[in-house]
Formats: C-alpha cells, structure tokens, sequence
C-alpha cells in the first residue's frame, strides 16, 4: 500500500530534511497591504516584518480553499496512492484543518485528516513521522495514528517581544495581552490543547530566553528527544538557545534544527519570536 503524506507550509521544515522525505506541502496566503502571496513561495517572512514595522501598514493570513486540497489529494491519487494523511496545524489557530477535512469528506475515506494541535516544527515532527511511516510500507489507519501520537509528543514553546501582533489576530486573548503591556512583563508562551497560552511571566528578554531553556529540559523529559529552534529576526538569539539547550540535554539530544519562522507565524508573532519545540522520541 502507497500512502502519501500532506502537510502546509507552517510546518517550516528545515531545508536540510528537503528531498530526503516524501511530503506534499500546501501554502498557506499571506495579505500585505491589500496584495497576497503564497507563503514559502511568493512571500518571505522578511517582508512581513517590515510591514508590521509600518504604522498604516495591514497584515493579515488566509487558509488554502477546500478546493486547493482537493486538486492535491486527486493529483496524489491518481499518481499512485492508495491513501492520503494530511497533517496540519492547530484548528484552533487556523482554519486549514477545517478545509482539509472539507476537502477529505469531497474525496472520501482514503484521505484521513490530523490535527497537530500546533504550528511550525510541532507540526513538522509529527508530519516526519508520518512520511517515515508510509516508506516503511504502513498502511493508511497506522500512518495516522503515527501522526496524531506523535504530535502528543511535541511540546511548543515561544518568547516574543510584543503580544500585540497575537492580539491583532486574535490568537491570544485582550486580557493576556494586556499583561504584557500594562505590567511591562515578558510572557513565555505555549500551546496546549491547540490554543496559545502565557506559561510563564518574567521581567527581561534575557531571562525569558533562560526559562525558555529551561522548560525546553523539563518538556524533553528523562529520554532522547528532538529539538526545532525557530526565529524571526533573531538569529543571535535562536544560536543562544541552540548552544544551552545542547548542554544541557548532553547525549539526550538526537536530531537539532534551526530555522526562521515563514510569513504566516511572522504575521501573528511579530520580530522577535524565539521558540523552541521539543519532540520526545518515546
């Protein structure tokens, strides 16, 4: 049995992994100023950045439509597939879940839809598995389930310097917002149960960077894990993170990865962001 694995572009895999996996990636739109592009192909999360950076400048995301996910699904089949597992980020912060299973229930049974609970590389980890797992030869209910446990694996964790691009687009609450402005604080962030949530409060960028790494060690466990560090903007600091967290994880530590955030994160997260997403291996 062939099964084909599809995932979106907030996955934001490392561009070492390209080729060595079988994966379909369906962009997600990006609207700056009135003009869209696809993200990862016609949009960089640099242009992003300057836009928010702009007072009169509007920023905003948009979902691939159901009949984007159709044509990919038809295309696969046709070519081969016996299957399709289509992983994507938290229905809770995006609407592309929702068109995936639109788009599943058009084509009908041979296409099963997870929702990660998450974006960027808590998304990437479980979609990873899952294209190991069709190589490996699995048929198509064990691929997903492969996807959706590992995405019980992953734990998602970000420091930005501002919460108010999160506000803007309405994945955090006014309330929790207003706690990083009002009392000058700095949230750490994470995702639980699909939705973005402050985790912990502290006074400096620089100690948020420390608790960061910090609840990185605590989420990777007492077994092996993987590490996805994002940015936008920050290498400095993204670098920064790499080094503790290699330290302090020692022999623990399998797979690391580095990467820049894309447009989509980039538009609700603002310059800034420095996340971590660990992945535990059992």
């Amino acid at each position: 049995m062939t099964i084909a694995v599809v995932t979106d572009s907030t996955a934001y895999l490392p561009a070492e992994l390209s080729g060595q996996y079988e994966l379909t990636i369906v962009p997600l739109t990006v609207v700056i100023n009135g003009w869209d592009g696809l993200e990862g192909l016609e949009i960089a999360p640099a242009e992003v950045a300057r836009a928010l950076g702009g007072r009169r400048s509007s920023v905003s995301t948009s979902r691939p439509a159901p009949s984007q996910f159709v044509e990919v699904y038809r295309k696969l089949l046709a070519g081969g597939a016996d299957g399709i597992v289509s992983v994507h980020l938290s229905a809770k912060l995006s609407g592309t879940f929702e068109a995936a299973q639109l788009a599943a229930a058009e084509i009908g049974p041979r296409v099963q839809v997870v929702d990660s609970g998450t974006a960027a590389m808590g998304l990437g980890f479980p979609a990873l598995a899952a294209a190991t797992a069709a190589v490996q030869g699995q048929d198509l209910d064990a691929v997903r389930r492969v996807a959706a446990d590992h995405a019980e694996r992953v734990s998602t964790l970000f420091y930005v310097d501002t919460l108010e691009f999160l506000r803007r687009g309405g994945r955090i609450g006014a309330a929790s917002a207003l706690l990083g402005t009002a009392l000058s604080v700095k949230p750490i962030l994470h995702v639980v149960d699909g939705a973005v949530v402050v985790r912990d409060k502290v006074r400096t960028a620089g100690r948020a960077l420390s608790r960061l790494v910090d609840l990185a060690v605590e989420a990777a466990g007492p077994g092996e894990a993987d590490i996805a560090v994002h940015h936008l903007g920050t290498p400095e600091r993204a670098s920064a993170l790499v080094d503790a967290i290699t330290m302090r994880l020692g022999d623990r530590l399998r797979d690391c990865y580095l990467t820049e955030v894309g447009a989509v994160v980039a538009a609700h997260t603002g310059p800034g962001l420095a996340g971590v997403v660990v992945h535990r291996r059992e």
